[in-house]
């Protein structure tokens, strides 16, 4: 069986801008100045527990306890009022017959708050968060967490990160870069392919003919 593994923000929610502008003045006020463009350049697709212990590291003094729930805070404030859906997402995915399941570097809680905001919630079998692996993306444990409790032989991975799709790679997955969010600029298509995306989409509505053409590449 072949699943698809969906990440969530930026693919199904149009969430990166949001986050990432959180994000910048949450590591800049740790002594780690980033601009919200620079954030979203080096940080989207790895889970916040990576970005912060790397941050401890490179200031040279442990993060203060409660960082990472007074950002989520004012995320989950901007979400409630902000946040939208990924233009064509919910019919794209109604078109696909194939078992189908969500493996975001997010915790529960904002994967949670993001598929309730936006309506979406009701689309997956699965929900998988980078809290259950060992290792977040680019390492592939994530999505063969998912692969293994989806019982799925095969998957397609849809990814708007290098991260994303460096792990969906190292997992032996196909993936599809999806550039159409807000966050997405001139050249993310191509860095999207050469960290080994096999096709590159900016629109929803290509999803499900450009899954139909790689399963039809596929050995039976």
């Amino acid at each position: 069986m072949t699943i698809l593994i969906f990440d969530c923000d930026g693919v199904l929610v149009d969430s990166e801008t949001i986050a990432n502008e959180e994000l910048a003045e949450t590591l800049t006020a740790l002594g780690r100045p980033m601009t919200a463009a620079e954030c979203m350049r080096t940080q989207i697709g790895r889970s916040l527990s990576d970005i912060l212990r790397e941050t401890a590291e490179i200031v040279g003094r442990p993060i203060p306890e409660g960082a990472a729930e007074e950002m989520n805070e004012r995320l989950f404030v901007r979400f409630r009022a902000e946040l939208r859906a990924i233009e064509g997402v919910a019919d794209a995915i109604a078109a696909l017959p194939h078992p189908r399941c969500l493996a975001s570097s997010s915790r529960p809680e904002r994967i949670d708050l993001a598929l309730a905001t936006t309506g979406l919630d009701a689309l997956f079998q699965k929900r998988f968060s980078a809290t259950q692996a060992a290792r977040g993306k680019p390492a592939p444990d994530l999505f063969l967490l998912a692969a293994r409790e989806m019982d799925a032989h095969s998957a397609i991975v849809i990814e708007d990160s290098v991260a994303g799709v460096q792990a969906a790679r190292a997992a032996g997955m196909m993936a599809i870069g999806f550039v159409g969010g807000g966050h997405a600029d001139q050249d993310l298509a191509s860095r999207l392919s050469v960290a080994g995306a096999a096709r590159v989409i900016a629109h929803m509505r290509d999803l499900p003919p450009t899954i139909a053409s790689l399963l039809s590449q596929v050995p039976r």
